[in-house]
């Protein structure tokens, strides 16, 4: 009876849960897919084919046991569908809403590459979560056995968070410092709303909290507390602080008012959804309200930049990006998202510098076209000479990508190796860095990624923590 349940690609169409219109979701900042019946997620998981080899779990970074919890939803077994997504995913229902799975999982499904159309494998796995969550299936970190031994986590985000619950699951004493007010990282005050509503973070947060997982926040490393003083309280480190220094732009007018990073912008409009007094939207500066706005990229940030101006109200939203649409790298289905809302991406284009009174007017910009490919196999944009023209703007966006700080000097501290791109240097197995006792995971060691890419690399990590503090035992013992 079982085995009929699956194998129902042939049968049964793709769908994906109801989307919200896109006149109605471009009023609010809440997500745009409605969810799951239990009905409609046990007919969708029941399209898998139960592949023998399964490509969705081979290029998902965790290696998620997909077709066995999409076995165990179409069967109506949701809690141990549950339990076997949390064993390999400290984070579900965060992967389900924000993982780019057209690139991942969904993308290298087998019934898709045979034109049935992949399975729904994200929608899934925000359902099977979010009725875990609903149903009190989710519980605090309980570990067998507390330990002695302690470990600090520099950043808060998916990397350090993944590191610091499986460090709790051992009983590992856990201290979590952050720069922010709230943990969370980009997934608190960098990715939008209509991605990753605000609570659903909070309450994973609380999880850890109740867990036994020590924050401390507000505390810039390097000024607050000294790194060597973490280090000195704590039997291991773990840096996770992700990257934030913002890709920058030159040419004419370049500081003009009305230019902004990316980053503060989406912080600014997450502060607000918290409810929090943010001076610089209520003045206008970090406000689309009425204004013409251009994003500059084509990642998933530029993305959010677009959709987040959409919403509050900008009277035009344009993209400007390189190179097509073809070779972009944001998600296929944000653009798609954008466009549905009134997002204008104009392709092969690239801004040369601004025109500036007392504050932005406006964009210099280059017309673009592909040329010769470059050492990645992608072409490479190309200037067409006298096809430059203005395009008028009130706000303009930086969303070209971020880069590792250098923490050696901001930290003060000797002996962190990094590498020619700044990046802390790291063993990709072990995530041991050049110094001790000191672990790097993430975007600070792999530069700006995934949110996934992070969780696999701080579950990782904290493996190598608990052999590397084994070793200091047997150490100490002799």
């Amino acid at each position: 009876m079982a085995k009929q349940r699956m194998l129902q690609f042939v049968t049964v169409s793709r769908e994906m849960p109801e989307k919200r219109a896109a006149s109605v979701r471009a009023l609010d900042f809440n997500e745009i897919y409605r969810e799951f019946a239990a009905q409609k997620a046990a007919e969708q998981a029941g399209r898998c084919s139960q592949c023998g080899v399964p490509y969705c779990q081979t290029h998902c970074p965790l290696h998620n046991n997909i077709p066995d919890w999409l076995r165990m939803t179409a069967e109506g077994r949701l809690q141990e569908a549950y339990e076997l997504a949390q064993a390999t995913n400290t984070f579900p229902e965060i992967c389900g809403r924000i993982c780019p799975q057209d690139r991942l999982c969904e993308g290298n499904c087998v019934i898709e590459q045979a034109g049935h159309g992949t399975v729904t494998i994200g929608a899934i796995e925000k359902y099977i979560t979010d009725t875990a969550w609903d149903m009190g299936w989710v519980k605090p970190v309980k570990p067998v056995q507390e330990r002695a031994e302690s470990v600090g986590i520099i950043g808060a985000g998916p990397g350090g968070l993944a590191a610091a619950e499986a460090l709790r699951r051992a009983g590992i004493q856990v201290t979590v410092y952050d720069r922010y007010d709230r943990a969370g990282g980009l997934m608190t005050y960098g990715i939008p709303g209509f991605k990753l509503e605000k609570d659903v973070v909070m309450q994973r947060i609380a999880q850890l909290e109740q867990g036994g997982v020590q924050f401390v926040l507000n505390c810039n490393v390097g000024d607050d507390l000294a790194f060597d003083a973490i280090r000195g309280k704590h039997d291991a480190v773990i840096i996770a602080t992700g990257v934030y220094k913002s890709r920058d732009l030159g040419g004419p007018n370049a500081n003009a008012t009305g230019i902004v990073r990316a980053i503060d912008y989406l912080t600014a409009a997450n502060r607000k959804s918290f409810g929090d007094d943010v001076p610089e939207f209520d003045s206008g500066e970090l406000n689309a309200e009425g204004k013409r706005v251009v994003v500059i990229g084509g990642g998933d940030t530029a993305m959010d930049c677009v959709r987040t101006a959409i919403r509050q109200g900008a009277q035009s939203v344009k993209c400007l990006y390189r190179r097509d649409r073809a070779n972009m790298p944001g998600s296929q289905r944000e653009v798609a998202n954008a466009e549905e809302e009134g997002v204008d991406f104009v392709w092969l284009t690239a801004p040369r510098g601004f025109t500036a009174g007392e504050a932005v007017e406006g964009v210099l910009v280059q017309q673009m076209r592909l040329g010769a490919p470059d050492v990645t196999g992608r072409q490479s944009p190309e200037v067409i000479d006298g096809a430059d023209y203005v395009e008028p703007a009130d706000l303009v966006i930086k969303a070209l990508g971020f880069e590792p700080e250098d923490l050696p000097k901001l930290w003060g501290v000797e002996g962190l190796e990094v590498t020619r791109w700044g990046t802390v240097k790291a063993d990709f197995r072990s995530h041991a860095t050049s110094l001790p006792g000191v672990f790097a995971v993430g975007d600070i060691v792999r530069g700006a990624s995934l949110v996934v890419w992070a969780i696999r690399d701080g579950r990782e990590a904290a493996d190598s923590v608990l052999t590397y503090l084994a070793g200091a035992q047997a150490v100490a013992a002799e």
